[in-house]
């Protein structure tokens, strides 16, 4: 199993990740980018710069509370630090005034009652027996939380349109904090304030500070979660806080604690815990060291026997010993442990979450362990914040490839991107049919790039903040947000028909709906034409239509059993909600089918759980044939209704 892969990574260099495969072009990228050297060349290590540490000495703050934040509305506010055991600590704020005693571990606790939003720049003052903390400029109004991978912290100078959005961000009641990528298993108890260094962007960057937006401190903030808070605050007028817990090159069981993930008796979830667990143990730091050591000297003696200059950095032999696995990023809990264990206890409105790319190397055991983890990772979310409903929205995994087109169409669609779009769908329906109603949800497939970063970030965050808004600000009436959902499906006659609770329609391009795929017991994907239902005549005989309802049908599957909609990893797919609303119907299937048993006769009954790559290839060209045959027989079809002259 790789442990680590290729969407943003980790923005710290301290720990050096194994490397995945990765395609020569990927590869070389990042290469250039200096995220890491051939070994050989050489590296060019950097330090984080540390202005605050995580716990200070004497009287102190936990690191979130700080000048410029925003405190949650609506909710108590816990304040807490460390001072000397015994001393007495009191902390005012609003006219209010809270004291507490620090215990034998140094920590201390206030709480202040429930306040309503307030725009009006607050001081916070802390007063200990010989030391007194003041925070100016504080605010009290929404404090949301960004969560997930790379494409969540993408930044704002790096998409579509941001320049335009970052001399545009004038905006005072916005405050923004990221939150420092650290690592290892054991809960932390705050972060620390400091330059981060990045092997991606090869430059330090600012973390754990409040900021105020502006155009001088957005440019580097998480742009789906800066556009998320603008469009809520212009909308409420309410102060808003984002806090981006996101890192990238992470999986979903990295975000979920340990304890949680050991309480899941499935087989996936468990031979993944056995394989860090044994990986963890085996790990030697001296017998690392050692073969660093003997690669060194015979680079040395290769580089001098060449007679070949060796760099000034790379003259001296390895003394560190390296944390290993145990310290990896993506181990399972180490995540939440070190980003969300922080922050656990912090009053906050709700979270947002964008993920996915990792956990798709795994093909279809990748999935089937996002379906068991990722409602686990939530409801463990709600509870580290105290809030067993905290609105948590989910945006699906976002797009990476050539697009699917007709021409391609069934060999797209052996790839794990949509099988784990589906889990984050169903996932969303199964709080959502249990009567959740804080569960949030939003497509993002079609906001189409074919890097693995599509920079369409700004649509995204405005489609996440509709749901917040209408679900948490009172704008439900004026604004729509959840995707049409399959009420019934019916078989028969050579058709399906699929029933929706509203209607739905083609993006407004003058074209027809196009991706939809059925399938007969065979298991041969093809695509579908797709009508609404005619339902009877008018009165004057013409035909009349069910927008709620459509048919699918294809010549080349007689007796079609089964549907997928807009599955491919950079799909075709214009169904949304009617009416020009920007709400895709989200990626899903009837079908249960494993990706490595479609079509059925290409390995049997017994298709391999994780092919390697013959098979891959076997797989990817019986796909690609099967395309080749409908596009001959559509051809055929064209010429007989067509003859020449």
């Amino acid at each position: 199993m790789n442990s680590f892969l290729p969407s943003l990574p980790p923005r710290s260099s301290r720990w050096r990740a194994p490397r995945p495969r990765l395609s020569r072009a990927l590869f070389a990228g990042m290469l250039l980018s200096g995220w890491f050297t051939i070994e050989g060349l050489g590296e060019m290590p950097k330090e984080d710069v540390i202005d605050v540490p995580a716990i200070g000495e004497g009287l102190c703050l936990h690191n979130v509370f700080q000048s410029n934040m925003v405190l949650q509305r609506d909710q108590p506010v816990a304040i807490r630090g460390w001072a000397a055991p015994g001393e007495k600590v009191t902390v005012t704020f609003k006219d209010q005034e809270q004291e507490a005693t620090a215990a034998g571990d140094r920590s201390w606790k206030v709480t202040f009652p429930a306040m309503a939003a307030d725009r009006e720049p607050r001081s916070l003052v802390v007063r200990g027996s010989e030391k007194t903390l003041t925070l100016d400029n504080i605010l009290v109004g929404d404090v949301w939380v960004l969560g997930g991978q790379s494409n969540m912290e993408f930044p704002l100078e790096k998409v579509e349109n941001g320049a335009l959005e970052i001399v545009s961000a004038h905006f005072p009641q916005i405050r923004i904090l990221t939150v420092p990528a650290m690592n290892g298993p054991e809960a932390k108890t705050s972060f620390p304030r400091l330059h981060e260094w990045s092997g991606w962007f090869g430059r330090h960057f600012r973390k754990g500070d409040w900021d105020v937006c502006s155009p001088e401190t957005v440019p580097d903030l998480s742009a789906i979660g800066y556009v998320f808070a603008r469009r809520i605050h212009l909308a409420s007028q309410i102060p808003i806080g984002i806090i981006d817990a996101s890192r990238g090159g992470t999986t979903v069981e990295t975000w979920t604690p340990d304890a949680e993930l050991r309480q899941i008796a499935t087989e996936p979830v468990k031979n993944l815990l056995a394989e860090w667990d044994q990986k963890v143990a085996a790990w030697n730091p001296e017998k690392d060291l050692a073969s660093r050591i003997e690669s060194q000297k015979q680079w040395l003696e290769r580089m001098t026997k060449e007679g070949k200059p060796i760099p000034a950095d790379r003259k001296d032999l390895p003394t560190d010993l390296r944390p290993g696995p145990g310290m990896d990023p993506n181990r399972p809990g180490n995540c939440f442990a070190s980003m969300i264990a922080p922050l656990s206890g912090l009053p906050v409105k709700g979270a947002i979450f964008h993920q996915g790319y990792n956990n798709c190397f795994q093909g279809t055991p990748g999935t089937v362990l996002y379906r068991d983890v990722f409602p686990i990772m939530i409801t463990a979310w709600r509870a580290a914040f105290g809030q067993p409903d905290m609105p948590f929205g989910i945006l699906s995994l976002c797009t990476e490839g050539s697009p699917q087109t007709l021409e391609n169409f069934t060999e797209s669609m052996a790839n794990a991107g949509p099988y784990l779009r589906e889990v984050q769908y169903r996932t969303f329906l199964d709080f959502l049919n249990s009567g959740d109603q804080q569960i949030g949800f939003t497509s993002t497939y079609d906001l189409r790039r074919r890097w693995y970063h599509p920079q369409l970030k700004i649509p995204a965050g405005e489609r996440i903040a509709r749901w917040a808004l209408a679900t948490q600000y009172g704008f439900d009436k004026q604004i729509r947000w959840k995707p049409p959902l399959l009420t019934e499906m019916n078989v028969a006659d050579g058709r399906i028909v699929l029933h929706f609770d509203e209607a739905v329609a083609a993006v407004d391009d003058g074209g027809p709906i196009v991706g939809f795929a059925v399938a007969g017991q065979d298991r041969k994907f093809h695509p579908a034409d797709t009508i609404p239902l005619e339902t009877g005549k008018d009165d004057r005989g013409q035909p009349k239509k069910d927008p709620k309802a459509l048919v699918l049908s294809s010549p080349m599957v007689p007796n079609p059993v089964h549907y997928r909609y807009a599955w491919a990893r950079n799909p075709l797919g214009n169904l949304q909600a009617a009416g020009n609303s920007d709400i895709p119907v989200a990626t899903q299937r009837s079908d249960d089918w494993p990706m490595e048993n479609i079509p059925l006769d290409v390995f049997g009954d017994t298709p391999p759980a994780q092919p390697d790559r013959g098979q891959k290839r076997q797989l990817q060209e019986a796909l690609h044939q099967q395309d080749l045959e409908r596009r001959l027989r559509e051809a055929e079809a064209l010429i007989r209704a067509n003859p020449p002259q």
